[in-house]
């Protein structure tokens, strides 16, 4: 769905509010970053974009791998179709971890460090990735419903599951991240505690909301999304123990 359309000497215009949440996020982030004075100048345009590299074929490739590896091994040529929809979060973890590790090793920067620094601005972007959602009609909850801001799906009123993830992934885990940030623990602390509160909010939304049709329920009650959190929060535990303890 386009925010707006435009014809410039022949050339169609039409921004999708995905794509939009996906700049302004960036944009944000790249704000933060600067704000906070992560890195100088002349490597935080190199940093976001590592970072952003990480994001989409991250995002991407996971989608690809962990929701619908059966489709795109037949019609292969449709990966690199983005335009389509498919980005899933925790391949996008995935690729900015890596991403954000060549980065460091590039310009001999501590990877934890900077790992901790960037988590501190992704919640802004995975809530407005979260509102496009919304607007889309996508990720939509159990119907049907018919309390506030009811997403309207063929008719029926639908929970607005994309709010909900909204509400707990930017201003509840930036809210976490914050103050663990200024508690100024071990390196790695931040980006673990991203990785746990993530998956601990993404696990507890995903009851409120429809499983992809494709998939279904896994076991007859676990959706795809709760078992990649699962896996996250684990690896997020194991981290923590690892960074808690002495040097």
């Amino acid at each position: 769905m386009p925010v707006f359309e435009l014809d410039f000497f022949g050339f169609r215009i039409a921004p999708t509010y995905y794509g939009t949440a996906y700049a302004l996020g960036f944009a944000l982030g790249y704000w933060l970053l600067r704000h906070r004075r992560v890195v100088s100048r002349e490597r935080l345009d190199d940093l976001v974009l590592f970072v952003f590299l990480g994001v989409f074929f991250g995002g991407r490739l996971g989608y690809v791998f962990f929701y619908d590896p059966g489709y795109f091994l037949a019609h292969p040529w449709e990966i690199p179709q983005t335009w389509k929809g498919g980005m899933s979060f925790h391949g996008g973890v995935v690729g900015v971890i890596l991403a954000m590790w060549a980065y460091a090793k590039k310009y001999r920067e501590p990877f934890l460090q900077t790992a901790d620094e960037v988590t501190l601005a992704l919640p802004v972007g995975i809530m407005l990735g979260r509102i496009a959602n919304y607007i889309n009609g996508e990720l939509f909850g159990f119907g049907p419903y018919s309390g506030p801001f009811a997403m309207m799906v063929d008719g029926i009123g639908r929970f607005p599951s994309p709010l909900l993830e909204a509400l707990l992934e930017w201003p509840a885990l930036f809210a976490l991240l914050s103050f663990v940030a200024a508690r100024r623990p071990k390196p790695g602390t931040v980006a673990a505690t991203f990785l746990w509160g993530y998956a601990a909010f993404r696990i507890f939304a995903e009851f409120f909301r429809t499983p992809d049709a494709h998939i279904g329920y896994l076991f007859g009650w676990l959706t795809m999304g709760q078992l990649l959190s699962s896996l996250m929060l684990a690896a997020s535990v194991f981290l923590l123990f690892l960074f808690s303890r002495d040097r």
